[in-house]
């Protein structure tokens, strides 16, 4: 975009110029013609004729100032030579000129001006004194820096306002792209908490709706205690759903619940221990590990064993925990081959990934792959610094 070419004026606004324009040359028009009819008696058809025809000229050529400021600006001010009425107009052209603040272009035509203000006078029998000739000169001069220093503020102005409206779009779009961000870590961060929260509890009840439906031989309080297991299951499901989105609901001003750590590991093994998944706990931590550190720590476990759940029914499940303050803090989820066949469980895509971008908020590192043995193994490295050096810091 040209920053040079002004915004087109509504009809309201080229009007009142071109009128204001018309009212500036007419007093020197009227003082010419009175000069002239006190001299020879009349005014003459130059004056009533061809005077105006110039000046409407002069106004008409105005209307693309804005397109072509520097020509039109200098053929109006050449124009002024024979028309005392197309003063105005001739100092208009200079303004708008001007707002470009462009010093070469404004002093040409400015220079034009006033030289062409000298022989103005020419065209009518007006007696001049030897001692004006000074006057003569130096008040159109003044008339031109006046139109070239209004011409230059209304340009500085219309540069600030630019800028002004230029950064408050780039504040307003910048705040909209800010919004749409937070949205966006808003909607990830409520899909992987209803993923964390969800998805262990609803595998756990699959694997025992599974064991329902495959195991034919079961007793009656081995059924019992299945079913019992799934309504179990399945409440507490529904509670931890409605914990988180009352959260979302939540006065913003309310602190959040605490959330799972290091300490509440044992139960979830216990937990799904007692929904049928054969799982073993070891752990060698010595400390206590900041909450981020403990907390990532828990849904390592937890991911682990919902996708051991999903994927390998029936399996024997290895938690293993070790680390010291001052080194770090490893998590291991391994499971042996799956010992029955289920129909592929559906994804939802968050598992792994969430887990991944938890992690790396942690400044740690994950590692997932196969065993040789046809299991897989789940190994996250955390951080764990000494609790002085995090004083310290």
């Amino acid at each position: 975009m040209n920053t040079d070419v002004a915004p087109r004026l509504g009809w309201w606004q080229q009007a009142w110029r071109l009128g204001a324009a018309a009212a500036v040359g007419i007093p020197l028009w009227l003082s010419i013609g009175v000069l002239v009819k006190g001299r020879t008696g009349e005014t003459g058809s130059w004056y009533l004729i061809g005077d105006p025809l110039v000046a409407l000229g002069c106004l008409t050529a105005l209307l693309w100032r804005r397109r072509f400021p520097l020509a039109v600006a200098m053929t109006v001010a050449i124009a002024s030579t024979a028309s005392s009425l197309a003063t105005g107009a001739a100092c208009l052209a200079l303004v708008s000129l001007s707002t470009r603040r462009r010093p070469v272009e404004s002093g040409v035509v400015g220079l034009a001006l006033v030289t062409a203000s000298q022989f103005t006078g020419g065209l009518y029998p007006v007696q001049r004194s030897s001692g004006s000739w000074w006057l003569e000169l130096m008040l159109p001069a003044l008339t031109a820096g006046i139109a070239v220093a209004m011409g230059m503020a209304i340009g500085a102005r219309r540069v600030e306002l630019r800028s002004l409206r230029d950064r408050a779009e780039s504040a307003e779009r910048e705040q909209t792209a800010r919004a749409a961000q937070a949205r966006a870590l808003e909607r990830n961060r409520i899909a992987r908490e209803m993923h964390d929260v969800l998805a262990h509890r609803i595998s756990l009840v699959a694997m025992q709706a599974g064991v329902l439906d495959h195991r034919g031989d079961l007793t009656a309080e081995e059924n019992r205690v299945l079913v019992r297991g799934i309504a179990d299951g399945s409440h507490q499901a529904l509670e931890e759903l409605r914990g988180v989105l009352g959260v979302l609901r939540a006065d913003p001003g309310r602190p959040e619940p605490p959330q799972p750590s290091l300490d509440r590991i044992p139960d979830l093994v216990a937990d799904a221990r007692t929904s049928g998944l054969d799982v073993t706990l070891t752990t060698t931590v010595a400390g206590t590990p900041s909450d981020v550190a403990g907390r990532t720590c828990y849904r390592i476990v937890q991911e682990g064993l919902t996708n051991a759940a999903k994927h390998a029914p029936g399996a024997h499940v290895h938690v293993t925990l070790e680390g010291t303050a001052g080194d770090s803090l490893t998590v291991s989820v391994r499971n042996s081959p799956a010992t029955r066949a289920t129909a592929p469980p559906p994804t939802s895509g968050f598992g792994l990934p969430g887990l991944t971008e938890r992690i790396n908020l942690a400044g740690g590192e994950l590692d997932h792959h196969p065993t040789p043995d046809n299991g897989y193994v789940l190994t996250a490295r955390l951080p764990w610094p000494n609790p002085t050096h995090e004083k310290r810091a």
